[in-house]
């Protein structure tokens, strides 16, 4: 489903407006050129269709501002309020030119930043109205409203440079006090978690679910919620070894405490595995990086173990294709349920019966161009020098039901939701008026 088709759904749900649900779902659909996944939301008064990347490391939500953002409830954010003071702002603006949401007197200041690019600049903080569907777990049905949802009002049009055509701006899920999911939480007194499911497709989103625990309902009738299996969410203590982020990260890192291939332990050294007090090492999930990262040690000992393993497949590697390092012919690798036939990857957590299943599906990248036909482990080498061990990517993360819950402190996962007869895609959007 392309960005203008999630806009026509949201335009259709909004026909069914209401302000008191605590329970909501939003889509996230993927551009397979870039590998960026955009979540399609409402703001503003009247409710306009946004579409933002989808980031789980970004602090906070910002949007541009440089096409006359008109809306009748905006509110700039006095520099001097408890608001402000909140949102740790250290700077305040003055309006030197016509006022409007991104030029006031006065006004609190964030320093948004293009998670793809790492660009930053400075813009005013703004409320203004956020609008989702509500949900029941089974469908879309009337849409809620978030009063007074806090963003960044970007008027610097460079700042898209390097996001897919359609978007605005980012989605900001970290655990901060001020990721959207934290504010509906705090809204609406709801529990603050977020699910997540995306969708391996071109043509059909995922989703996100807000502010529940379940049931979250696939074709034909599943409820991925049953499937979930949890590890805690770990404190990285160090954000950045720059004296100025000196603070606690407020992504969301996990314990692996190994990796196995083909059910054997990968041999390196495990400490790489551990956050150190200067906050290196460990493992953290983030859709805005492709596919997983690891850091050159593991990355050799994986790769090493995939290759010896995968030879009693019969597969014996062919060129490789950048930025992959292994792959094999097409031809040689046979079509599962759970994608191209290949030896497994465990991610183990707290317990050797606690572990993450990585299947073919998100194991291997399909490569089809110029005569090249070829499956590649969609791994890469993310250097010596990577400040966290292991990074989980968006490809690993497709077709996986991720739930990220901040009042217990823990992620659930499901592993391959194709092993349960469903995947992301497969979520009813059809509306139930009826909802509510």
């Amino acid at each position: 489903m392309s960005l203008k088709s999630i806009t026509l759904f949201l335009c259709l749900v909004y026909s069914f407006f209401e302000t008191s649900f605590s329970a909501y779902l939003a889509p996230i659909a993927v551009d397979f050129a870039t590998r960026q996944y955009t979540i399609s939301i409402y703001i503003k008064t009247p409710p306009q269709p946004t579409n933002l990347l989808f980031d789980l490391g970004a602090s906070f939500s910002w949007v541009d501002c440089t096409h006359n953002y008109s809306s009748s409830t905006y509110k700039s954010i006095p520099c001097s309020s408890s608001l402000c003071n909140s949102l740790g702002s250290h700077a305040c603006s003055n309006c030197f030119r016509l006022p409007g949401p991104g030029c006031s007197n006065d006004s609190c200041i964030l320093f948004p930043v293009n998670s793809v690019t790492r660009r930053s600049t400075m813009a005013n903080a703004l409320t203004d109205w956020l609008s989702l569907p509500h949900t029941d777990g089974r469908n879309p049905g009337q849409l809620g409203a978030i009063p007074e949802f806090v963003f960044s009002c970007s008027k610097k049009k460079s700042l898209l440079k390097g996001l897919v055509k359609g978007v605005v701006g980012v989605a900001g899920l970290d655990r901060s006090n001020f990721s959207l999911s934290a504010q509906i939480s705090n809204t609406l007194s709801s529990p603050n978690l977020f699910a997540l499911c995306l969708s391996g497709s071109p043509s059909a989103p995922g989703l996100v679910f807000l502010g529940t625990r379940g049931p979250y309902y696939f074709y034909p009738q599943i409820d991925l919620s049953k499937y979930l299996i949890y590890t805690p969410l770990l404190s990285n203590p160090l954000r950045s070894s720059l004296e100025i982020y000196r603070y606690p990260s407020a992504e969301y890192f996990i314990g692996l405490t190994s990796i196995k291939v083909n059910e054997k332990v990968v041999q390196f050294d495990p400490r790489l595995l551990n956050i150190d007090p200067n906050g290196f090492g460990g493992t953290k999930l983030s859709t805005v990086t492709p596919y997983t990262m690891l850091h050159s040690t593991i990355f050799k000992a994986l790769t090493n173990a995939f290759v010896n393993e995968s030879s009693a497949l019969n597969l014996t590697m062919t060129e490789p294709v950048k930025p992959f390092s292994v792959c094999y012919n097409a031809d040689d690798v046979r079509d599962t349920s759970l994608g191209p036939a290949a030896v497994t990857i465990d991610l183990v957590m707290q317990s050797d019966d606690v572990f993450w299943r990585i299947f073919g599906s998100n194991s291997m990248v399909r490569i089809v161009r110029e005569g090249i036909d070829v499956w590649c482990l969609g791994f890469l080498d993310g250097g010596a020098n990577m400040r966290t061990a292991l990074v989980i990517g968006g490809h690993q993360m497709e077709d996986n039901l991720l739930q990220f819950d901040l009042d217990n402190n823990r992620l659930g996962f499901s592993s391959s939701v194709l092993a349960h007869g469903t995947m992301c895609a497969n979520f009813n959007f059809t509306t139930n008026s009826n909802l509510g």
